[in-house]
């Protein structure tokens, strides 16, 4: 069995696979400083709720772009797998070109990404990943990553409107029933999913006219089930899309690796 692992700057998504077909997918927080036998510990209870023994897994492919993790995730899969786990970057992805000035500084999940959105719905894709950090990622019609937007995440500018102002509370994210509060909450609460809906239109606007031919939008990440209803500009909703790329990424380099 494979275990994908997809570490965000907030979240993590790790899945099991067998062949195509996922048999579970958990999510936990990001944590740097959580190690091989923590994980273990967390991993194990999980599996064994769904029936499953770390026994099982003889793959693990990691997404991260927590450099602090990586460490920790390695020593998980050599010491509880007894394998060496293939490790997402520009310069271990196999099939897709990098066109941006600086290769190595395209982020594995956006890479990831680009693979499965790719894999799903063909060339010429924008990806809205929205997470700690909103991004932007165009496909090129070959599969190839061609760069993008990168913005401030939903949940950060939140935070930051609650830390910077003294007298705004903290609160949840969701759809307001109005755009014009009648109370802070309402008020706040407006501002920032209407706003958040308005960079992602204004911006995936902005591409499509610099963009030579037509692009189809998808979005995935933690919060993009937030905008599902509110855009006519998102074509597609894909939260296991980072998944989906990891098992593509693991497929292309078994095939090489058989080739």
């Amino acid at each position: 069995m494979l275990l994908a692992i997809d570490v965000g700057n907030t979240n993590s998504a790790i899945a099991l696979f067998d062949g195509e077909e996922m048999l579970a997918r958990w999510r936990t927080s990001t944590s740097s400083t959580r190690t091989a036998d923590e994980y273990a510990v967390w991993l194990s209870q999980l599996m064994d709720l769904s029936g499953f023994q770390l026994a099982d897994i003889t793959d693990c492919i990691i997404s991260n772009v927590v450099p602090q993790s990586l460490f920790h995730l390695r020593n998980l899969a050599r010491r509880y797998f007894d394998i060496e786990p293939f490790v997402v970057s520009a310069a271990t992805i196999p099939g897709v070109e990098v066109r941006i000035s600086k290769p190595t500084e395209a982020g594995a999940d956006r890479l990831v990404n680009t693979v499965g959105a790719f894999k799903a719905y063909g060339g010429h894709l924008v990806i809205v990943d929205s997470g700690t950090a909103t991004n932007f990622d165009i496909v090129g019609g070959d599969g190839a990553f061609e760069g993008g937007v990168i913005a401030p995440g939903i949940n950060l500018s939140m935070q930051a409107l609650h830390e910077a102002a003294a007298q705004l509370p903290r609160i949840a994210i969701e759809q307001p029933e109005n755009v014009i509060g009648k109370d802070t909450v309402g008020a706040m609460q407006s501002g920032v999913f209407w706003g958040y809906v308005g960079l992602i239109e204004g911006v995936i606007a902005r591409i499509k006219q610099e963009y030579p031919v037509p692009l189809k939008v998808v979005a995935t990440g933690g919060v993009a089930s937030l905008f599902e209803g509110a855009t006519k500009q998102i074509d597609h909703f894909d939260v296991d899309l980072t998944i989906k790329g990891l098992l593509e990424i693991h497929r292309r380099v078994k095939a090489g690796a058989v080739a």
